[in-house]
């Protein structure tokens, strides 16, 4: 029987906290430059050909949230009606419901809001990330289809490990279903950068509009826009989701693995499957 193997770095993070009021932050972390493969080998088990062809992208160093937004941190920021730009926001959107249960239930148009208000409260530039910059900062290093190694486990994430078909990935075993999130940071097990929850759990938002394959894709990391339209845009359409999520299997689970939605929502965010982590620029304050 051949032996499953998971891998584990241990790496110390440089990161700081981000201080939303009354007692709930967010943790930054720092992301540091680097070269990376994006996208998938075609021998890759469950890869196909919108993540191909691989290429090299240079990505400079940005700060990225430890998790995903939780419901804490979103009720913090959507409560902050003062600082509105485009739309209101519902203190209370997702589903499962938990303080540190990461939010859900939210638009591509939502998350940007909740970017654009934290902006303007910390005089800081946060964003959604670039689809690039979301895969460098979940390899972290690794050009395995995890960043744990060549398979995982429903002790390292919270995804389906009960498909008859697909609930497990390459020599790993199968595991269980949750049927539900989990809070944010409560698997040991960190990628290199000190990440969490970048395998399952929640969709995650990206700033990219969907391009059905990596033909002519950026190669510095910055966001693949049709229109060249910056995030603030009140653009129709469909945008990238990464990272796989409870309802899914561990294919959907991994680093190069794209999907998508459409923007203003519903299809998959409406069964709560959609959140979403921040990025902010280095050294970026705003004027």
């Amino acid at each position: 029987m051949t032996q499953t193997v998971i891998q584990y770095e241990q790496g110390e993070a440089q990161y700081f906290v981000e201080n939303l009021g009354d007692g709930v932050s967010i943790d930054m972390v720092l992301i540091p430059n680097g070269t990376f493969t994006m996208g998938a080998p075609e021998d890759e088990e469950g890869s196909n050909d919108s993540e191909r062809p691989q290429h090299q992208v240079t990505v400079p160093s940005f700060f990225m949230g430890r998790y995903p937004v939780t419901q804490e941190q979103w009720r913090a920021v959507a409560n902050m009606q003062h600082l509105r730009v485009n739309h209101d926001l519902k203190p209370d959107p997702s589903r499962f419901k938990g303080d540190n249960l990461p939010v859900e239930r939210v638009s591509w148009y939502d998350a940007v809001e909740f970017c654009s208000r934290l902006s303007k409260y910390t005089k800081r530039q946060y964003r959604l990330p670039s689809e690039a910059e979301w895969e460098y900062a979940c390899r972290a290093g690794t050009k395995t289809p995890f960043h744990f190694g060549e398979t995982i486990t429903t002790d390292l994430a919270n995804y389906d490990g009960t498909d008859n078909k697909y609930g497990s990935y390459g020599n790993g075993s199968k595991g269980i279903y949750r049927n539900e999130t989990t809070p944010v940071g409560c698997f040991d097990a960190a990628n290199a950068f000190g990440l969490s929850d970048m395998h399952g759990n929640v969709w995650e938002w990206c700033l990219d509009d969907w391009h059905d394959n990596y033909e002519n894709a950026p190669t510095d990391g910055t966001p693949w826009l049709k229109n060249g339209d910056d995030n603030l845009s009140q653009k129709t359409g469909k945008a990238v989701l990464r990272g796989g999520s409870w309802l899914f299997t561990p294919r959907g689970c991994r680093s190069a693995y794209r999907y998508l939605d459409d923007r203003a929502m519903v299809r998959v965010s409406i069964v709560s499957l959609v959140g979403f982590r921040v990025v902010c620029a280095v050294g970026g304050s705003l004027q």
